[in-house]
């Protein structure tokens, strides 16, 4: 069942095109994954789909239903969404913070119940955050309170969570925690999930969990290649769409058949360069 569908989605910022015609879908308990360098478009289409920026042309459907004629309300009963920067200003709990994933299904007014408590509670011991439940939010090192924020999608119910560059500034071993948690909310709750990121191996990684993986390569607003990782991350995208030199390994731990890909060198005008 097709839970995203963007078609034909443009922006501008003033006369400078950022997305021309960007077009995908996406399954449920898919996950999609946009790759590209900075300044490709990816946040930009990410804030499109969110209502975040008016687009100038396009659809975004999530169900049938057009996201970009719903009311905020309605909309954050659809869509969740997680981002790359942790703002935190003011002293909230832990479980507060979840708790505003509730907000989207209580009135203006209105305080959390009890099954509302219960449901955040529960979205912090999926991500493995149960005993930072009274913990002060703005105490948290970045990947735990990365960590807090996807609880706090999950809490919002919804059938798809967008993640802008959920690893962003987090070490080795706070960035493979984020994956893997992304991972078990896909796998456990069958939900969708659209990433972009700047690492092409967090598709592998998806896919090397088992998990429906497809990954667009992103360059001028547009998507140069979309397919399953292992047919879209190889040598010759790689250098005509980032203009690097790569090469790709496969290895077995276990039953998991493991991809990546490695950065080598440079290359422009055909010729593989160094600098």
């Amino acid at each position: 069942m097709t839970v995203l569908q963007v078609e034909n989605l443009s922006f501008s910022y003033q006369e400078k095109k950022v997305l021309n015609g960007v077009s995908f879908s996406v399954e449920q308990g898919e996950i999609f994954c946009v790759f590209g360098s900075n300044g490709c478009g990816k946040t930009t289409m990410l804030d499109c789909i969110l209502g975040l920026n008016k687009s100038e042309g396009g659809n975004v459907f999530i169900d049938g239903d057009n996201l970009l004629e719903m009311s905020p309300a309605r909309k954050a009963q659809k869509i969740a969404y997680v981002s790359q920067k942790s703002d935190r200003t003011f002293p909230y709990s832990v479980l507060e913070i979840v708790l505003m994933g509730r907000t989207a299904y209580s009135g203006m007014f209105s305080s959390p119940g009890q099954d509302d408590v219960e449901v955040a509670e529960k979205a912090l011991s999926s991500v493995g955050m149960s005993n930072f439940r009274d913990r002060v939010y703005t105490k948290l090192s970045g990947g735990e309170a990365q960590l807090v924020k996807i609880a706090r999608a999950i809490a919002q119910d919804t059938k798809l969570i967008i993640f802008d560059e959920p690893t962003s500034h987090l070490d080795f071993r706070h960035e493979l925690n984020v994956i893997k948690y992304i991972a078990k909310i896909i796998r456990d709750k069958n939900i969708s999930v659209v990433m972009a990121t700047h690492f092409p191996n967090h598709a592998y990684f998806f896919e090397s969990y088992g998990l429906p993986t497809r990954v667009a390569l992103m360059e001028n607003g547009m998507f140069g290649a979309v397919g399953l990782p292992s047919e879209v991350l190889n040598r010759e995208n790689m250098a005509d769409i980032f203009k690097i030199r790569t090469k790709n390994f496969r290895d077995c731990e276990g039953d998991r058949v493991l991809n990546f890909v490695v950065p080598i060198d440079f290359c422009a005008g055909g010729e593989w360069q160094s600098e």
